[in-house]
């Protein structure tokens, strides 16, 4: 079951991505240092006392037979590396102090994403969509090889796909671009207008 892993990190991405998204990194907005004196979350034991302790143990068991909790590492590893270092890297002011400052913001984020309690966020969301049958088929289903392959070769399906509809996204943009401005000429003016004035301050 991969959906955790994917979605917690989409989330940071995401949550990065609206963060840096007015490319003014120098000052924390007002919100952000208001949640950083936010107290943790409460720990799992609490979070989960209103399910069945027969089903949050198939789901536990789950999680186990699935990897969930490594899957989460390794995307977590693979965004911080092939999606939010670079985001950081084009949205930050180019300069020397650059490198070193993204350095230390991932090993300060990676600190603070604890995999194992990102994997614990699934129980909760198991148990509301899941019966506890359907988690003990799943937990059968991965224990066979088909389930073992099905575990190891998703991932790479996965990052395949993603990587095949970023190009088939970017040569579209590309080819819907050059289009709308051979369609309007005078946007295609006013772009290139546009632009010297940009290179001229």
């Amino acid at each position: 079951m991969k959906f955790l892993a994917t979605a917690a990190c989409f989330f940071l991405l995401g949550t990065l991505a609206a963060r840096m998204g007015n490319r003014s990194p120098q000052v924390l907005p007002d919100n952000l240092q208001a949640q950083e004196q936010k107290p943790p979350v409460a720990n799992s034991a609490e979070s989960h006392s209103n399910i069945d302790p027969v089903k949050e143990a198939d789901i536990r068991a789950l999680l186990a037979v699935s990897g969930t909790e490594e899957t989460v590492k390794q995307l977590m590893s693979s965004m911080t590396e092939n999606s939010i270092r670079p985001m950081l890297t084009s949205s930050l002011p180019p300069g020397d102090y650059r490198d070193k400052l993204i350095d230390l913001f991932l090993l300060k984020l990676q600190s603070k994403m604890d995999a194992h309690r990102l994997s614990e966020l699934a129980v909760p969301v198991y148990d509301k969509y899941l019966s506890d049958q359907d988690v003990k088929d799943l937990t059968s289903f991965y224990s066979t090889p088909l389930g073992k392959k099905t575990l190891t070769v998703v991932p790479k399906m996965t990052a395949e796909l993603q990587d095949e509809g970023r190009k088939m996204g970017e040569e579209a943009g590309r080819q819907a671009m050059l289009e709308v401005l051979a369609e309007h000429p005078e946007l295609q003016q006013a772009l290139e207008e546009a632009a010297k004035k940009a290179r001229g301050q």
